[in-house]
């Protein structure tokens, strides 16, 4: 499965769902059950994604709709390709949690000057 990624570095998720063809719901979902998704967050709360998440988006619907792997074989095949344990996931997801953060601060730093 070959998909055109438009030449761009941030995605909103109406574009990730007509690139990919899958509905916003689905990729909200796969973004509870796949810690590889982890779009960032716009000042206004909409979800940012990057290419990166996009062909990891596009690795998963492979997986689960032309391979007929379950949510659970995906993810450990997946974990498996990117040597990812369970703890090594929480701790990616406390890294992305604290940038977030800090961008946040150093924003209202910056709005303070």
């Amino acid at each position: 499965m070959s998909i055109d990624i438009p030449d761009k570095i941030f995605f909103k998720i109406g574009e990730v769902a007509e690139i990919t063809e899958l509905e916003p719901h689905v990729l909200r979902y796969w973004e509870s059950e796949f810690g590889l998704i982890k779009p960032d967050k716009s000042e206004a709360g909409q979800r940012v994604y990057r290419r990166k998440d996009i062909e990891t988006i596009c690795e998963i619907k492979k997986l689960l709709y032309e391979e007929r792997f379950s949510i659970e074989g995906a993810k450990k095949r997946l974990f498996k390709k990117y040597k990812i344990s369970d703890n090594s996931e929480r701790v990616l997801d406390t890294i992305k949690e604290l940038k977030r953060d800090l961008l946040e601060i150093s924003s209202m730093l910056n709005k303070g000057k």
